[in-house]
């Protein structure tokens, strides 16, 4: 994607000088315009790709259908015309969602104050609020920085005031979590503002919603996100401890799974926020003593029954957990590597799920050598070695199986034989000469599995700069 950008403006003068200059129809005046631009290193994700209307009979340029609904809905909120604001506040919600480039040229046109506007008329009106704050979530998704302090303090009262409403909550709770995303600013003031406490309260006493549970996990989650380029440092690490201490955030998220045993979507997205959580080796812990483990276990165990994005997000959870050494026997204890190595060799096609399952062994081969023989023994090291042959052009994939080969035979010598007779030294070898990343890790899996290895001295202290 290019890195420069333009105006709304330029692109669609650009087309009508496609159309007027060199006589092309609208559609192809478009293409041209979107390759002229592409082929200039320009980024249009934030450009409406379409022909402007053409100009009124007095000459004057006419906007954008996105512009247009703005237009009204602005006068419907200016004339607080509370019977046309539903059909105005629709119309827009429907057209932000068609694509970013729409809530975009909608967002740097004025449409926040706007909403802002609107979510203040609507106040006493439930339904009104209801549609007004699901049009402030559709504006805000990928646009962040809309949101002003006025916003956030007016999305916590509506949680603090409206909490027992599930499906103004929901909305509500949406809102925050495009706030949030890609947002460090936004994060920190709104977690000031008691929002843990909020979402946390909102999964408890509405644990029965699968989609505001979802929902709320999925906030809890963003604010645990450390991807707002802008900022050097992020609170994720303090946002964790804050809802695992203060808000009693894993109980909540562990309860909160019993309920929707065969919700996919739910169990996917507790898993994911609970392996954001794990960033302390007695919060790993607490989730074993919870009950966590159980429940991980027993949805790996039905994995066939299970989407994939389920099985790779307990993948990752078990992975995030198994940090922690006593959470390491509890996890092989419970029979969990022969359900990893299932997991892996049953959704074999599945990259993620690969890279994910051979870096929950690779933890749990990590300083425990008696693990490394029950992962042997499950097939654990065969299984690695079938991903990185079923996809040799995942770095991903190929980076952690020779971690965990090298975990395997690091503090285990026997086990090198039978490695090596699987292949291993030239699967290793291509995943070291294919991928970059992998080469440090290829190179200390060859090395500890008794092959010849090439040790570059990249600086003897002499003056010079590294080898390259």
């Amino acid at each position: 994607m290019g890195s420069k950008q333009i105006a709304q403006e330029t692109f669609d003068d650009a087309v009508q000088e496609n159309i007027t200059e060199f006589e092309m129809e609208p559609e192809e005046a478009v293409r041209e315009a979107v390759q002229q631009f592409e082929s200039q290193g320009v980024d249009l994700s934030n450009i409406v790709k379409a022909v402007r209307p053409p100009a009124s009979e007095n000459g004057q340029r006419q906007k954008h259908q996105i512009l247009q609904t703005l237009d009204a809905l602005g006068t419907a909120v200016a004339q607080s015309d509370l019977a046309q604001l539903p059909e105005q506040l629709s119309a827009f919600a429907a057209q932000c969602k068609e694509q970013l480039a729409f809530r975009s040229l909608a967002g740097q046109k004025g449409a926040y104050p706007v909403l802002f506007s609107a979510l203040q008329l609507a106040a006493g009106d439930r339904d009104l609020l209801l549609q007004a704050l699901g049009t402030l979530a559709a504006l805000l998704d990928g646009q962040p920085d809309l949101l002003d302090p006025a916003g956030q303090e007016l999305l916590l009262r509506t949680l603090r005031e409206r909490g027992r409403d599930p499906e103004v909550t929901l909305a509500g709770i949406r809102c925050v979590r495009h706030a949030c995303l890609k947002h460090e600013q936004n994060r920190q003031d709104l977690v000031r503002g008691g929002v843990l406490a909020l979402l946390t309260g909102a999964i408890t006493q509405h644990g029965d919603s699968a989609d505001l549970v979802r929902t709320a996990a999925s906030a809890l989650r963003v604010m645990t996100f450390d991807d707002d380029i802008r900022v050097p440092f992020g609170h994720a690490h303090d946002h964790a401890k804050m809802i695992v201490l203060e808000n009693d955030g894993l109980r909540v998220l562990i309860e909160a799974g019993k309920a929707f045993t065969d919700n996919s979507g739910v169990l996917s997205e507790l898993c994911a926020t609970l392996s954001r959580l794990s960033v302390r080796n007695e919060f790993c812990q607490e989730i074993v003593d919870l009950g966590g483990l159980n429940f991980m276990v027993t949805l790996l165990a039905d994995c066939m029954e299970h989407p994939q994005d389920v099985v790779k997000q307990v993948l990752s959870a078990i992975r995030a957990v198994a940090g922690n050494d006593d959470v390491k026997d509890a996890i092989v204890g419970a029979g969990g590597t022969e359900l990893i190595v299932l997991a892996i060799s049953q959704h074999l096609g599945n990259p993620q799920i690969c890279e994910q399952g051979c870096a929950a062994l690779c933890m749990l081969a990590l300083r425990k050598p008696e693990n490394c023989s029950v992962i042997m023994e499950a097939g654990g090291a065969l299984a690695a070695l079938q991903a990185m042959k079923a996809h040799p052009r995942e770095g991903a994939v190929q980076k952690q199986a020779c971690m965990l080969i090298r975990n395997l035979v690091a503090r285990s010598r026997d086990f090198s034989q039978p490695i090596l007779e699987m292949g291993a030294e030239d699967l290793i070898a291509e995943a070291r000469a294919a991928h970059r990343d992998c080469d440090d890790v290829a190179r200390a899996a060859l090395r500890d599995l008794g092959c010849k290895v090439e040790l570059r001295e990249l600086w003897t202290g002499q003056k010079g700069s590294l080898a390259q």
